[in-house]
């Protein structure tokens, strides 16, 4: 039985993480249809902003204001990977709405010059992040121990989640945004800024990958190519939830983490994600728009 359930809190908690790093690709590219290469880079640039920020208090603040540094980074890799978010829309992806192979190509150009740019600053051997001491240790349940870190990235995926809920669904600068994503012309007709809800929703999305990027300076070293270990998955949480569709990614993540977890745990680490692809192929011959279908009204 505590096999069982600490597969399934392992489960759970990749999950989390999924979810963390697939919600800002599901407005990127699940609402925004802008495949985004450069998601995993910007999650890079969140760990980054911690590793910087953890520097800072080592030497700077006083031992007992260390554990701060955390809690101040996850604001700041928002603000930053929202920054550089915007600043690629501006320059970049606004010429390349509607051409996905060009984004696609480009996005990918500039990751790649994220990640020089990283090696160039921080060097490419992985640096590593001290954990605050309130997230180190665990929970005990019994005979088992839920590590803290773990526990921490769930919450923080929630709390994510219920933000992007509540501001696109309960604010008027949401509802202007999934009026343009769903009837861009209407809502240019109606007087809606179709160009700053465009830069404003691709920061978003940039953000929230700052944000995973500095909760997965708890599960180990970071280095450049941190996020390039997680696009794929990202982007097959995004399919398989249905594009379009924010409660499909929930699905989507949770889903791929615990089968996952189970395939790891019967077999092994290689023939798992064998197994987890396979199913994944299998599931979208079936359901091509994957688990949650978005619609919308439209005149024909």
């Amino acid at each position: 039985m505590n096999e069982i359930i600490l597969t399934l809190f392992n489960g759970i908690s990749l999950g989390s993480i999924l979810l963390l790093i697939a919600l800002g690709l599901a407005i990127t590219f699940g609402l925004m249809n802008v495949i985004n290469m450069a998601h995993g880079e910007l999650i890079m640039v969140g760990a980054y902003i911690t590793y910087v920020i953890q520097t800072i208090f080592m030497n700077y603040a006083p031992p007992e204001y260390f554990d701060l540094y955390f809690i101040i980074s996850i604001p700041v890799a928002l603000i930053v990977a929202a920054g550089i978010g915007m600043l690629l829309e501006v320059s970049l992806i606004r010429h390349l709405y509607k051409r996905p192979l060009d984004s696609l190509l480009a996005t990918w150009g500039v990751g790649l010059i994220l990640q020089q740019t990283a090696r160039s600053i921080f060097g490419a051997p992985n640096v590593g992040v001290t954990s605050p001491s309130f997230l180190t240790g665990g929970l005990e349940v019994g005979s088992l121990i839920l590590p803290y870190s773990r526990l921490f990235i769930l919450g923080l995926s929630i709390v994510c989640l219920f933000s992007i809920f509540y501001y696109f669904y309960r604010t008027a600068s949401g509802r202007r945004v999934r009026a343009v994503m769903q009837n861009r012309q209407m809502a240019e007709c109606l007087g809606v800024s179709t160009r700053k809800v465009d830069m404003l929703t691709f920061a978003i999305g940039s953000g929230f990958a700052g944000v995973a990027g500095c909760a997965l300076t708890l599960l180990g070293a970071i280095g450049p190519t941190i996020g390039t270990s997680y696009i794929i998955d990202a982007f097959m949480v995004v399919v398989v939830g249905g594009v379009g569709a924010l409660f499909g990614a929930v699905s989507g993540a949770f889903g791929i983490g615990i089968l996952n977890t189970i395939f790891e745990y019967v077999t092994n680490a290689t023939l798992g994600k064998v197994l987890i692809f396979i199913v994944i192929i299998a599931f979208l011959q079936w359901r091509p728009s994957g688990l949650v279908m978005s619609r919308s009204r439209s005149l024909d």
